[in-house]
């Protein structure tokens, strides 16, 4: 069984061992030529070996031995060069990055100004129904309304108070999403 074994081998080691002999040399004198070190030099060598055998019989298969030795040492080459990249430490009192505010976050300054301009109908079901959780049944029953004119009534609320906006603090909204993607803020009286 050993005897078959080695058998089976012998051509595999022949023809790696054979390619190897002659551009072993060639490979080294590319590595050293790069790296300007013998010892680092001798070891991706090594590992060019290491990947050849690895290759078995399909490296035995190869028209270009030569070039396929060279690709494999320019890879590991890269690689040693990956792994060798400097890094540098930063500081520990070096700031943390600010979280960016959602552009709908920082209406807050707007909305009051913008809100006292709208009339006191669309104010109400504005603070009823959407500040305080008021349901719109609950707002109709409250103010004598039927369900439909009450939510009527909201729409059209929503409407004026997204066009004041529009206007006043200059609000924009991403045409994809429709949420609000910028303004500018409102500047107060002086």
């Amino acid at each position: 069984m050993i005897a078959a074994m080695n058998h089976a081998l012998k051509p595999l080691e022949t023809c790696v061992t054979h390619a190897w002999k002659m551009h072993q040399a060639e490979i080294f004198g590319f590595l050293r030529h790069r790296l300007g070190d013998d010892d680092l030099s001798a070891d991706l060598l090594q590992l060019v070996f290491l990947k050849a055998l690895h290759e078995g019989r399909r490296f035995c298969e190869l028209r270009e031995p030569r070039a396929w030795l060279f690709t494999v040492a320019r890879h590991v080459l890269t690689d040693n060069f990956r792994s060798q990249r400097d890094y540098v430490d930063l500081p520990e009192e070096l700031a943390e990055p600010v979280a960016e505010v959602p552009a709908v976050d920082s209406l807050a300054d707007c909305l009051p100004h913008v809100f006292t301009l709208l009339e006191t109908a669309d104010r109400d079901i504005l603070t009823c129904c959407e500040l305080q959780g008021m349901t719109q049944k609950a707002y109709a029953l409250s103010h004598g309304l039927s369900l439909a004119a009450a939510k009527s009534r909201l729409l059209r609320a929503r409407l004026r108070l997204r066009a004041a906006l529009m206007t006043v603090c200059e609000v924009r909204f991403d045409a994809d999403s429709g949420q609000v993607c910028c303004h500018l803020p409102h500047k107060k009286p002086s």
